[in-house]
């Protein structure tokens, strides 16, 4: 599995916020380019950069701040937020995204969804957001009735091969994660997936590690690594062991 650090931008800034709520928001770094070159002097193999202005309006917001990272980092990176429009994920992959994020367009606009996946078959991953097992959209701002497992589902049946499944109620709260919940995404997921929301310390991940979920690719991390809960080479020591 691969540790990968969350660079989430917004207002200019890298920033993490709580439960996916706007108005509890840390800034960690005035400048999101220096949050990712922290994490790529720290070891890092991959970064993890969601635009939540993007998320929130629907269109990109931060492509500059990627096309930065882009050329000055020599790690890949995959993007969301606001990509919901063929250009809007053609001008993602040109400022050097090496996957990009989907979220609430893959939900809503399966015509999208279908153009994307045919466009770009092997850089399209579609993130699910839950809050309380349903789908969340818009930036984490609306929840749907539509159960997690269940859109994972239908959204393999379409031909998606890449997931994120972020659990929105202990994102950003440091206190660990449902394995149980793990276990129960891994068993309908179809390819692979990243899991994101309550790491808190290097037991999270050996917890992880220990479900021994073969389509389980990677988890992100975010406030435990800025609030140095562990490093980078620590974590990415046990999640090797799989």
């Amino acid at each position: 599995m691969i540790l990968y650090p969350a660079v989430d931008i917004s207002e200019g800034q890298a920033v993490r916020l709580v439960q996916g709520d706007f108005n509890e928001r840390t800034v960690y770094k005035d400048s999101p380019l220096e949050a990712a070159r922290a994490w790529v002097e720290a070891g890092a193999r991959w970064l993890h950069v969601v635009d939540l202005d993007g998320a929130r309006s629907g269109t990109p917001q931060s492509l500059g701040h990627l096309e930065q990272m882009a050329r000055e980092l020599p790690l890949p990176v995959q993007y969301g937020g606001g990509l919901r429009s063929l250009p809007a994920v053609r001008d993602a992959l040109c400022a050097g995204a090496a996957r990009v994020i989907l979220g609430t367009a893959a939900f809503n606009d399966v015509d999208f969804l279908d153009d994307v996946l045919a466009a770009y078959p092997d850089r399209v991953v579609v993130s699910v957001d839950a809050r309380g097992g349903n789908v969340t959209t818009a930036g984490w701002t609306e929840t749907t009735q539509m159960p997690a497992g269940a859109v994972i589902g239908r959204l393999a049946a379409r031909g998606v091969k890449q997931f994120v499944y972020s659990n929105v109620d202990r994102d950003g709260m440091l206190g660990g994660i449902d394995l149980d919940e793990v276990r129960r995404i891994a068993a309908v997921v179809r390819g692979r997936f990243l899991y994101s929301g309550g790491v808190g310390g290097l037991s999270d991940l050996e917890g992880l590690v220990d479900l021994r979920q073969v389509n389980l690719g990677g988890v992100i991390v975010g406030k435990a690594l800025y609030e140095g809960a562990f490093t980078i080479a620590e974590a990415q020591a046990i999640l090797d062991e799989v």
